[in-house]
């Protein structure tokens, strides 16, 4: 995404998917909904773009991802501690190295881990598209200020929907019956 149209520009992207692991889920709201959400964007991701970053907090106690939300594809898994994933020197390596400039966002809880992780992204540069569907904290009012407080910092906020149409661009893309089968699943 480009700062002047807001626009995002084909292969500088990285779809980031934060700590969808099973003991963090649990009390999460509208957690299926949710997880219904990412579960598409992964799925279309997949078809349209390449690099995917899978993050884990303490997964030694928490567990892993949600096995349904695992990309079917080459994606690049983090462990992690930190509440950011931006303070991990191998992440931040492969998106230099791949030179993305663009961070579409989702997973949980929008009020710790994804919002240190954009925080910290944003001051060092890249532009962030937060999808608000596909993201969510264990409280309505830690989740809807911590997207305020992430667009206020330069983020861009979007919906699962929105997002992959705009990845697709066209229906005459040879992917787009493909992707069609997963908006309306």
């Amino acid at each position: 995404m480009t700062k002047s149209t807001n626009k995002i520009e084909p292969k500088v992207n990285a779809l980031l998917i934060i700590d969808i692991q099973e003991k963090i889920i649990r009390p999460i709201l509208n957690k299926d909904s949710i997880t219904k959400n990412i579960k598409k964007l992964v799925s279309a991701y997949q078809i349209l773009e390449e690099n995917i970053f899978v993050s884990e907090q303490n997964p030694l106690k928490l567990g892993s991802t949600m096995p349904k939300l695992l990309p079917k594809a080459k994606f690049k898994r983090i462990e992690k501690m930190e509440f950011s994933l931006a303070k991990k020197k191998e992440f931040l390596k492969e998106l230099e190295d791949k030179k993305i400039t663009n961070l579409i966002v989702c997973g949980i809880e929008t009020h710790i881990c994804i919002q240190q992780t954009v925080l910290d992204c944003l001051q060092k540069g890249y532009d962030v598209i937060l999808i608000s569907d596909a993201m969510s904290s264990r409280n309505v009012v830690d989740h809807d200020i911590a997207l305020k407080r992430m667009i206020q910092g330069g983020a861009f906020l979007t919906t699962t929907e929105s997002i992959i149409f705009e990845l697709c661009e066209t229906a005459n893309r040879k992917e787009f019956k493909e992707i069609r089968e997963i908006i309306i699943s």
